[in-house]
């Protein structure tokens, strides 16, 4: 039983390690989420193989091998093509799609298709006992070998641009889709003519997809930044007016100091992005070596809540020099005396801030929900 199960996965993971799966999970975590990537082919792989362990052990002679490679490389051409299509964004954040996680399973499961791996998962099974631990090992084989390939392709996604991404994945899957269908076609049907014809048809259809999805990032793009400059503008006169009410005032304070003080340094700058839209400082400031006096709590923790709100609807930004990261530093230096370090998961931030102080994390986890519930 255990032997079975070592066997299949031994086996399948050698097979697999710098084969073509291996490849498109990378490139798959160059455009998905990780977990959608493993789940997706975990999936893919778990049915397929799962199929090949029936085939093996009842139907090994129902379905020619042949016409299952004809359909696994029309599909991969076909999913080579619909790569360099521009997908449509969903506009309810909170609704889930499972696109990504049908696309990788899909994928994974046409992919394996007559391949060496299905093959050998239907071979392990004709000569095994126990086909679920067979199931078990050829699966985690095959997750093992991907899994490298996620790996690699998440830290790749971050330093490539979306569009050559989608023009390499496009090239990849229509590679291995070929390959499949210049395996099937009769020797007799293959020469430099036939080859050339269809070569050329691949890549006027790619010339014509790409184009018109560097034309429409373009369009996009331009909406985007109005878009994302006309939010910014407002997220930094809300957060201004919250910080001023943090002001003492003179009456209270004395003669302002300006730049000088926490608040008047953070209201200032602010203003200046705002005016400007210039959303980043030039340089960092040491907020502990500016005036901090004894504002008030409560109207701190509403702007602290405002900019974990802003977190929360609209992204984060991790560059320390974000107008909005800087405001936030401010209000914990009035709160808590020091900086809450912010890795850019709100959740841990929120933690975080309780075990500084409980009083404040309640408070601010109260903020929050009632600025989401009165969408703010």
């Amino acid at each position: 039983m255990i032997s079975e199960f070592l066997k299949a996965f031994l086996l399948i993971f050698a097979a697999e390690m710098g084969d073509k799966t291996q490849i498109i999970a990378m490139t798959f975590a160059t455009q998905y989420k990780i977990k959608e990537v493993l789940l997706g082919v975990l999936l893919g792989v778990f049915f397929n193989h799962g199929i090949a362990i029936l085939l093996g052990r009842y139907l090994s002679k129902a379905i020619p091998m042949d016409w299952i490679q004809l359909i696994a490389g029309i599909m991969f051409v076909i999913f080579g093509l619909i790569a360099l299509r521009e997908e449509e964004l969903e506009d309810e954040k909170n609704k889930k799609s499972y696109g990504p996680i049908i696309t990788v399973a899909i994928a994974f499961f046409v992919g394996e298709l007559g391949d060496k791996t299905q093959l050998t998962a239907m071979t392990l099974s004709a000569e095994g006992n126990y086909p679920l631990f067979i199931l078990l090992g050829t699966t985690l084989g095959m997750i093992g070998t991907s899994g490298l390939g996620i790996y690699i392709g998440s830290r790749l996604g971050e330093k490539i641009p979306d569009i050559f991404i989608k023009l390499i994945s496009s090239i990849v899957f229509i590679l291995f889709g070929t390959l499949k269908l210049y395996n099937w076609v009769p020797n007799r049907f293959v020469d430099a003519f036939s080859i050339s014809i269809y070569l050329l048809i691949i890549l006027s259809i790619q010339i014509i997809l790409a184009r018109k999805l560097i034309y429409t990032r373009k369009e996009l793009g331009y909406s985007s930044m109005k878009k994302a400059a006309a939010n910014l503008y407002i997220q930094t006169k809300l957060l201004n007016d919250a910080v001023d009410e943090v002001c003492l005032g003179e009456d209270r304070c004395g003669d302002c100091i300006g730049d000088n003080c926490i608040i008047g340094y953070t209201k200032n700058m602010l203003e200046y992005a705002r005016n400007n839209e210039e959303y980043y400082v030039g340089k960092l400031t040491d907020f502990s070596e500016l005036v901090n006096k004894d504002f008030p709590i409560e109207k701190a923790i509403e702007v602290l809540s405002l900019i974990v709100v802003d977190y929360m609807k609209y992204g984060v930004i991790e560059d320390d020099k974000f107008v909005i990261n800087q405001a936030r530093k401010s209000m914990e230096l009035i709160l808590f005396g020091e900086e809450i370090n912010f890795d850019g998961n709100v959740s841990m931030y929120l933690k975080k801030v309780e075990n500084a102080d409980d009083y404040i994390g309640e408070q601010l986890r109260s903020g929050i929900a009632k600025r989401l519930n009165s969408n703010l």
